[in-house]
């Protein structure tokens, strides 16, 4: 596991690109604020979580238990997860927008079109709305699974 990326993975790479492109501006993986989000839009009190399927236990295609070891990977997927909703939660009481795009968004059988799926993310972080989840198969609605 030391070999799994926690920062600059592909997903992650590729939305800063995109994102930089538009003209928005971020800071990475900020230690001062809770989750250390992937990008911070300090302008527009904005963050931006890029979560991993598995590591992180979305209901998508690209989500499936091991085999093996049940028992670990459950307990520490279901520590990934409740620690993911507490720094939401943390960072929506101090008036942060929070914003979750996960891998099956840009990779995968129900994967958005990069287009469809950079326009979701640009018009949430320019909308003022509180709340993204951009999962795949969702560009109908910019929500996620």
């Amino acid at each position: 596991m030391a070999a799994i990326r926690g920062r600059d993975t592909k997903p992650e790479l590729v939305l800063r690109r995109d994102l930089h492109a538009l003209g928005f501006r971020y800071r990475l993986h900020s230690k001062h604020l809770p989750g250390r989000p992937d990008m911070v839009f300090p302008k527009l009190q904005a963050v931006l979580f890029v979560n991993g399927c598995f590591w992180h236990g979305h209901s998508c295609d690209l989500f499936r238990w091991p085999k093996t070891r049940e028992a670990f990977w459950r307990d520490k997927i279901g520590a990934n997860i409740a620690r993911d909703q507490r720094a939401i939660a943390a960072l929506q009481e101090t008036g942060w927008r929070t914003g979750v795009v996960w891998e099956c968004a840009i990779k995968g059988r129900g994967r958005l079109e990069p287009a469809t799926m950079i326009a979701a993310v640009a018009n949430w972080l320019r909308s003022g709305e509180s709340v993204l989840d951009l999962g795949g198969h969702s560009a109908a609605t910019g929500q996620g699974d």
